[in-house]
C-alpha cells in the first residue's frame, strides 16, 4: 500500500476504511463487496486488507449507536470497544485508550462516557424473545463469535488426534463439539463434511430435539423407515445431522435456490449421503398446493406424508449478526413482520404433508418473538399441533449464535 507524505500507515488505514464504508450500501454480503474492492485496488497488501476489513467490521458492530459521531471517530471508538488487547492502530491514534483495552465492555463504555450505549447498539428490545438478557445480548456484538465444528460419528478419535497435533488452543465440548478461534482454517486440517461439519454450537444443539424425540416408523413412516423432509435445506447442514442421528431415513430435501442445492449435492457426496430426493420448491407461494397437484414428479415426492418435517425457515438472522455485523448496521425493523409473514406461509404449505403422529421441527436463527414464540402460537392454533419442546438456544453468552427451536407433534 502506498502512503501520502506525512501520513502514517495507520492513518491511511483509517482513510481507506472511510472510503469503503462510503461505497458499501449494505445490499450484498460485506465479504463479497470488500473482496471485489480490494481486487480492483491492487495497492493493498495482505496485511493492509486484513486491518482495513477489521476496522470496517468494528464499525458495523456498533450497530445503530452513535449515528451522529464523525465516521473517523466512530471507527476508532468501535476499534477500542471491540479490542481485548493493545494494538498498533490504537497505539498510533489513541495511545491513552490502548492502555485500557483489557477492561470489560461495560468499563470501556463508562470510560468513554457513552451513556446507555447497549440499548442503542440493538434498539429493538421490545421485539426480543422471552428470556434474553437485553444488555448482555447487545454487548455481545462487540466480540466476534468462535468457530464450532461438529465431529461426525466414527471420526472422533482421528479428529482429536489431528487437533492435538496442531499448536492451537481449542475446547472439546462432549460429546461431539470443537470450539476454535474464528480464524482457524478448518479445511486445511480436516476433511470437511466427512470428518467434521462447520456448524455453530447452538445449531448443533438442535440435534437433541432429533435424538430425544425420534419419530417411530409407524407414525407416518414408510415400511421400516420413517420419512423426513428438510423443506428449507439450504446447503444441507441439518440433513447431514439428521442422517448422523437418525440413520437410514427416507430423506427429501428442497430449497428455492437451485444453486445452493448444487452445493448441497456436493456436500452430501462427501458426507456419504447418496439416497435422497432433491427438489427446487418455492414454499412461499400461496398456490403451492396447486403446483404440487399439477406436477406428477412433485405429487409423487412432496405429495406423500412425512414422519418428520424440518423447517429451518428463512428469517432475519438476528441471532447470527455477530458473524455478519453489517446486517445489524443496515437492518430495518419492518423486515421482522415481513419474515414473520413469510414463515407463516411456508408453515402453512408444508404442514399439510405431515403424517398423523408425525413431528414438525421449527427452527430459526432469530431473536425476535414474532419469528419465534408467536410463530409457534400460530402453528398450534391453526393446525392443532401439540407442543413437545420449545427452547431459545442462547449463544450470546458463549460466543456463539442464538437460535430458536420448537418440536411439535400432529395428533394421530
Amino acid at each position: 500500500m502506498y502512503y501520502l507524505a506525512g501520513v502514517s500507515r495507520y492513518h491511511s488505514y483509517l482513510n481507506s476504511t472511510v472510503t469503503i464504508l462510503f461505497l458499501y450500501k449494505g445490499d450484498e454480503p460485506f465479504p463479497l463487496f470488500v473482496k471485489r474492492y480490494f481486487s480492483g485496488n491492487k495497492k493493498f497488501g495482505s496485511t493492509d486488507r486484513k486491518q482495513i476489513s477489521h476496522l470496517c467490521y468494528c464499525y458495523f458492530r456498533l450497530g445503530k449507536a452513535l449515528p451522529a459521531m464523525p465516521v473517523e471517530e466512530r471507527i476508532i471508538t468501535a476499534l477500542f470497544l471491540c479490542s481485548d488487547e493493545p494494538n498498533k492502530i490504537l497505539e498510533e491514534l489513541k495511545p491513552e485508550w490502548n492502555q485500557k483495552t483489557s477492561l470489560s465492555a461495560r468499563d470501556k463504555i463508562s470510560f468513554l462516557h457513552l451513556t446507555d450505549l447497549s440499548n442503542k447498539i440493538f434498539p429493538w428490545n421490545e421485539e426480543l424473545s422471552v428470556g434474553i438478557d437485553k444488555e448482555e445480548f447487545s454487548l455481545s456484538y462487540l466480540q466476534q463469535p468462535d468457530l464450532f465444528l461438529r465431529i461426525r460419528p466414527g471420526h472422533a478419535e482421528d479428529v482429536l488426534l489431528k487437533i492435538n497435533a496442531i499448536e492451537i488452543e481449542y475446547e472439546f465440548i462432549s460429546p461431539f463439539t470443537l470450539r476454535l478461534p474464528n480464524s482457524f482454517k478448518a479445511d486445511q486440517h480436516f476433511e470437511l463434511d466427512k470428518e467434521v461439519v462447520v456448524q455453530d454450537y447452538n445449531s448443533q444443539q438442535v440435534i437433541f430435539f432429533l435424538q430425544n424425540f425420534k419419530p417411530h416408523p409407524a407414525e407416518g413412516g414408510t415400511g421400516n423407515k420413517f420419512s423426513l423432509w428438510d423443506c428449507c435445506a439450504a446447503s444441507g447442514g441439518k440433513s447431514i445431522m439428521a442422517k448422523d442421528i437418525l440413520g437410514d431415513i427416507d430423506l427429501t430435501v428442497s430449497d428455492v435456490r437451485e444453486s445452493i442445492l448444487l452445493n448441497l449435492k456436493k456436500r452430501f457426496s462427501i458426507a456419504g449421503i447418496n439416497k435422497y430426493q432433491s427438489l427446487v420448491l418455492d414454499l412461499t407461494k400461496e398456490n403451492f398446493q396447486n403446483t404440487i397437484k399439477s406436477n406428477p414428479r412433485l405429487t409423487d415426492s412432496v405429495g406423500q406424508e412425512y414422519s418428520m418435517i424440518i423447517a429451518d425457515v428463512p428469517c432475519t438472522g438476528s441471532g447470527t449478526w455477530g458473524r455478519t455485523p453489517e446486517q445489524l448496521y443496515y437492518f430495518e425493523d419492518r423486515k421482522i413482520e415481513e419474515y414473520a409473514s413469510l414463515q407463516k406461509q411456508i408453515v402453512t404449505n408444508v404442514i399439510s404433508h405431515l403424517a398423523p403422529g408425525g413431528y414438525f421441527l421449527y427452527i430459526t436463527c432469530s431473536v425476535f418473538k414474532k419469528e419465534n414464540e408467536e410463530a409457534i402460537d400460530f402453528i398450534k392454533d391453526k393446525f392443532q399441533l401439540q407442543l413437545v419442546k420449545m427452547e431459545l438456544l442462547k449463544g450470546y453468552d458463549k460466543k456463539a449464535d442464538t437460535m430458536f427451536a420448537a418440536l411439535l407433534k400432529k395428533p394421530l
